[in-house]
């Protein structure tokens, strides 16, 4: 059961105007046990509702998979640092291109933190999808291609200096782990291929299809985007892979892997050339387009590492991952 003390209620009402909460309905807990996020309905505000984001330290690690480390407890508190950064000081940056929730507080109270956010909910962003149709991952994918436009040679001052939850540099235990050897020792040539390219934007990290919330009935369909724990500089193609790989079954990954890389990039032009007008977009796509397997096969080398038997390690992505190694020991 949620129990909000009197620092995190006067938090609420203060950054809301509101005169109470109403009531306090967790909609799910934080990984490893690390909080939970939390529904508030309020009554004398502006905001009928908002979300708060708590973070708790625990007082044991209960990782699902046993990954209970001190280098895993660093990384995850590093994480919401990252996030609160993100809130305040780049979240304002986002259009209707890229929506996301709106920041109204930032508390660090003892061992706790709170994030009191917009509720999506509220903003007509209300579905949770987990099968999408076509048109549903192309506005994933616009809204990504919005997102990197954006952030398109930003600064990361306060976030991962290299954006991703799966970023080698973080991922140790889970490089040791690997009993690929051809992947393992190519590891970190793909790191390398990814962080050297010439246009880094920011990434949001952990564009799974879990978090982005989808409108409900309306004319033209929209997505908002959650979770920004893992944000920092990159390639964006690590977002474009990581998202297919969330939602697309193995055979439709090699199906539809052309057309809609053709989508994204598309979409990715327009965006670049609205808010970026200096950047030579065919560049910029023969920069990025030729390491949408590195980026498959980055996320890959963590998997393998993380939970060999995963349903994500198909053929298809040990044939993608293949070709980098191959290509990369040529």
């Amino acid at each position: 059961m949620f129990v909000m003390h009197t620092a995190i209620t006067d938090t609420v009402l203060s950054a809301t105007g509101a005169r109470t909460i109403r009531s306090a309905t967790v909609i799910q807990s934080l990984w490893s046990g690390y909080g939970e996020i939390v529904r508030l309905e309020l009554d004398g505000s502006t905001y009928p509702s908002v979300i708060l984001k708590h973070i708790k330290l625990p007082e044991a690690g209960s990782h699902p998979r046993g990954w209970n480390t001190g280098l895993s407890h660093r990384r995850k508190i590093r994480s919401y640092q990252v996030e609160a950064h993100w809130y305040q000081d780049y979240a304002h940056q986002c259009d209707d291109g890229c929506p996301v929730p709106g920041c109204l507080a930032v508390n660090a109270v003892e061992d706790e933190t709170v994030l009191v956010l917009t509720d999506l909910d509220a903003a007509g962003f209300d579905l949770r999808k987990e099968r999408v149709a076509i048109e549903d991952i192309r506005v994933c994918l616009d809204w990504l291609a919005s997102f990197h436009a954006t952030f398109l040679n930003s600064t990361a001052d306060g976030l991962w200096e290299c954006g991703s939850y799966w970023h080698l540099d973080t991922r140790p235990d889970e490089l040791a782990a690997l009993e690929d050897v051809d992947l393992r020792e190519a590891a970190s040539l793909i790191d390398q291929q990814l962080r050297q390219c010439r246009y880094q934007t920011l990434v949001h990290g952990d564009a799974k299809l879990a978090n982005f919330c989808f409108t409900g009935d309306t004319p033209t369909p929209g997505v908002a985007a959650v979770d920004f724990q893992y944000v920092g500089r990159g390639c964006g193609m690590k977002d474009v892979a990581y998202f297919l790989g969330s939602c697309l079954r193995e055979e439709e990954c090699e199906a539809l892997e052309g057309p809609l890389l053709d989508y994204y990039f598309s979409r990715l032009g327009g965006h670049v050339t609205e808010k970026q007008p200096g950047v030579d977009t065919n560049e910029l796509e023969g920069d990025w387009r030729g390491l949408y397997d590195v980026a498959w096969a980055d996320f890959h080398r963590f998997l393998k590492g993380w939970s060999p038997g995963h349903w994500k390690i198909n053929s298809y992505s040990e044939q993608l991952t293949r070709r980098v190694v191959e290509r990369l020991h040529s």
